[in-house]
């Protein structure tokens, strides 16, 4: 492991006052006299606990090794990791959560992992200390993600990852897209690797887990599935579906035509002849959006939205 590289640890904070003297001392034992250049990014993510008084507290013990980033109110992981990406310096980048959960000890691992020629290594909770409803759902959504994606990793919402940093500073964070970063690196022909971690139980506040994740999860799954594969060819998209959709709607009619020819009448299909007509309609209209998309694509520029989210930077 080489000594002089930096290394970034960025941890999302949402009400984890409680937390993050601890983790910081778990951190730097684990890198002390192995990694002397690093950089702990803190994000609180609108919290109301206290959180960002221990950051500055911390920053004041330990200015070298402390970034603290403070957004306006709440708006969630992938926002905060965006900012912390950005904000990094480390050739080496890790996320990990702020609850505890995630094994400090785990960081030598991943720089291990990560040094045999891969862009991103995830974490693997093999053995999940959650919830019972937590542990199914996930697998669940990692049985659908795998399969949708093709990205082969046993756990895509582990927070615990450790990034080559010019995978990463690109990356477009919005939403719940954090989910999907494995997926987005892949379809950019990243090199994926995942390891096994120690899981362990949540020892101050609760979960911000809650069954409306899995539903949004799932719909992030279907936009990232879009902009990964279609995104710079919107119009190979929607051209596709409307291109089926017309020619269902025109062979219907070529149908109803011959059947106007040859018996003088429709026979009771004018449902059927309603049908294909609509199904024409849908097929132009799907076309000419796939067209509008590839406008759009070409004149739209990378957004530095995520600036106008924070509130103070402590470094």
């Amino acid at each position: 492991m080489e000594k002089d590289k930096k290394i970034s640890i960025i941890v999302p904070a949402y009400n984890e006052a409680e937390s993050l003297k601890t983790l910081f001392e778990e951190i730097k034992e684990v890198l002390k006299g192995v990694i002397d250049d690093y950089e702990v990014i803190i994000i609180n993510d609108g919290s109301n606990d206290g959180t960002q008084a221990v950051i500055e507290e911390l920053f004041e013990k330990f200015p070298d090794h402390i970034i603290g980033i403070e957004q306006r109110r709440n708006f969630g992981k992938a926002d905060g990791l965006k900012a912390g990406f950005e904000e990094a310096r480390g050739e080496i980048i890790i996320t990990m959560d702020a609850d505890l959960q995630d094994d400090p000890k785990e960081i030598l691992n991943f720089i291990k992992k990560l040094e045999e020629g891969y862009d991103l290594v995830s974490g693997w909770k093999q053995n999940r200390r959650d919830s019972f409803i937590k542990n199914k759902t996930s697998r669940i959504y990692n049985f659908f993600t795998c399969y949708f994606s093709g990205i082969k990793l046993h756990d895509f919402n582990c927070g615990f990852k450790a990034y080559r940093a010019e995978a990463v500073k690109n990356l477009d964070l919005y939403g719940q897209m954090h989910r999907y970063i494995p997926v987005m690196l892949g379809s950019q022909g990243y090199h994926i690797g995942e390891i096994p971690v120690n899981h362990r139980k949540r020892q101050y506040g609760k979960t911000k887990y809650g069954p409306s994740r899995f539903i949004i999860g799932f719909l992030d799954l279907l936009t990232v599935m879009v902009l990964t594969k279609y995104f710079k060819r919107p119009a190979h998209f929607f051209g596709g579906i409307g291109s089926l959709s017309s020619l269902a709607g025109f062979l219907i009619l070529l149908y109803i035509a011959s059947l106007r020819l040859t018996l003088g009448n429709i026979g009771g299909r004018l449902p059927l002849l309603v049908f294909g007509i609509l199904l024409v309609m849908v097929g132009v209209q799907l076309v000419s959006l796939g067209i509008i998309g590839e406008m759009l694509v070409k004149n739209t520029n990378s957004s530095k939205e995520y600036l106008t989210k924070i509130k103070k930077i402590v470094k």
